[in-house]
């Protein structure tokens, strides 16, 4: 009953506050420029590509010098990132958070519109060190001091949080942080977050939501296409029609919960992949496409749209990602993510200032892949390939497993032909098959590559993951 009683007052508060700050931003996405890839066009050309893509912001992971300096005398806003693992020395000295500071801002500012400073990334992750988490709010406060005591007054701080920060988010009035977090954590960020009046930054991915139960995610609900589809919060009446607006109104509803229903939400990375690997469903770039355009339109449409739980409110916000990086690990979306390819080419057309019609767009490509596969799949060395690291890559499958390379020994069946290639592809295939149940996967830093054909041969049977 309390909860119930809460809630009209928590969208009473959010709509005096819609209405105090709604003309505070540019409601155009930014664009997240990753450098995780060894083919990636220098900074001055990458940035003349952020300005054709119309964005009005970019996100940075460091403070690459290089970077800041080639935004120089641009209209880009800019966010810039204090890495993970500078976070407990920070927290601990003022002294080194006024020399990063002093380093990776004041030479730039304000030529270089730095208007984002965020502490390290996803570090409140279930995936992440726990070890980092007590010094994160500490290490912002130092930031904000830093920046106080040399004279920037416009750069927000925060940090960015995956929606794992949540351990209850359905239906969205039951959003509430993780007990790991709650207390310890989330309660003083958000007092931090309220009385510097910044964002709480959040990671959204509808993608990884829907293709972790596509049985019950319907598809164009989580590419903003559902017709008739709609979802009813039974706590609030609230009616969504797209899971990005579910998975929004969660954490709102968290921070409500703990106290804080005017912070504000800046979504620091969104996006949906336009390729992957053979065992992952929907990443295509129909998809890819349909997903950002249709964000971009709803968070340039005036009057502003906001969510069910935060009606008419801007959402700021930054598209994942510039470029396609070929050396992020993992799995293969991680590395097509890209509204480009490294030589500067489109992957799809996409306009983020919302301004072109879907007229004036080239068709896409029919997406194959919104099944899933069903058959089997090899883990094979990819072509070309560095031999020396190849042979590494090798050495570190066979360590790994009971038996795993045994086939491969001198005179196993599948020691001929005798040559690393093929040696490390029959690792590559049963090292995969062996741990990909547990999270191994077929990368092996990037010498790796998925394949429907056998690679079998006489008598030698390469092991396989049966979808």
């Amino acid at each position: 009953m309390a909860m119930l009683l809460l809630i009209p007052l928590f969208l009473s508060s959010i709509a005096l506050f819609t209405i105090a700050s709604a003309t505070t931003f540019s409601t155009h996405p930014g664009i997240c420029y990753g450098q995780l890839g060894d083919n990636l066009p220098p900074p001055q050309k990458s940035v003349s590509l952020i300005t054709s893509l119309h964005a009005k912001r970019v996100k940075l992971y460091d403070a690459n010098p290089a970077i800041l300096h080639a935004l120089r005398d641009t209209s880009l806003q800019v966010s810039i990132m204090v890495p993970n693992d500078l976070i407990v020395n920070i927290s601990r000295n003022q002294s080194l958070s006024d020399k990063w500071v002093s380093d990776n801002v004041v030479p730039y500012h304000p030529r270089t519109l730095i208007r984002y400073l965020l502490v390290g990334n996803e570090v409140t992750s279930s995936t992440a060190p726990n070890g980092t988490w007590p010094y994160l709010v500490p290490a912002m406060r130092r930031i904000k001091h830093s920046l106080k005591s040399l004279g920037i007054r416009k750069v927000k701080v925060g940090t960015s949080s995956a929606i794992d920060v949540l351990e209850a988010s359905f239906p969205p009035s039951n959003g509430a942080f993780r007990k790991d977090l709650s207390a310890p954590v989330m309660k003083p960020m958000l007092k931090f977050l309220n009385r510097t009046k910044s964002f709480f930054f959040l990671d959204v991915y509808p993608f990884f939501s829907w293709s972790a139960d596509p049985l019950n995610i319907n598809l164009d609900y989580a590419l903003f296409q559902s017709k008739n589809l709609t979802v009813t919060d039974p706590g609030t009446g609230l009616v969504y029609t797209n899971l990005f607006d579910q998975m929004v109104d969660a954490v709102y509803f968290a921070m409500n919960r703990l106290g804080f229903p005017g912070v504000r939400i800046f979504i620091a990375e969104t996006g949906w992949p336009n390729g992957g690997d053979l065992d992952q469903i929907g990443a295509n770039i129909f998809n890819a496409a349909t997903y950002n355009r249709n964000f971009i339109k709803k968070v340039t449409r005036k009057p502003w749209l906001g969510t069910p739980a935060r009606p008419g409110s801007a959402l700021p916000s930054f598209l994942f990602a510039l470029f396609n990086e070929n050396q992020k690990p993992g799995p293969g979306t991680e590395r097509h993510f890209g509204l480009l390819h490294p030589n500067g080419s489109r992957v799809y057309d996409v306009d983020l200032s919302g301004e072109t019609p879907e007229a004036g767009f080239r068709p896409l490509p029919v997406p194959e892949n919104n099944e899933k596969f069903k058959g089997e799949i090899w883990c094979v060395a990819a072509r070309p390939h560095n031999a020396t690291a190849l042979a590494a890559a090798l050495a570190y499958a066979c360590s790994q497993g009971n038996g795993t390379c045994d086939p491969i020994q001198p005179k196993g069946k599948c020691f001929k032909p005798d040559s690393v290639f093929w040696h490390a592809s029959y690792a590559f295939s049963a090292y995969w098959a062996q741990f990909r149940k547990v999270g191994g996967t077929c990368y092996f830093n990037g010498l790796a590559t998925q394949t429907a054909k056998d690679p079998s041969y006489g008598s030698c049977k390469f092991p396989s993951v049966t979808l």
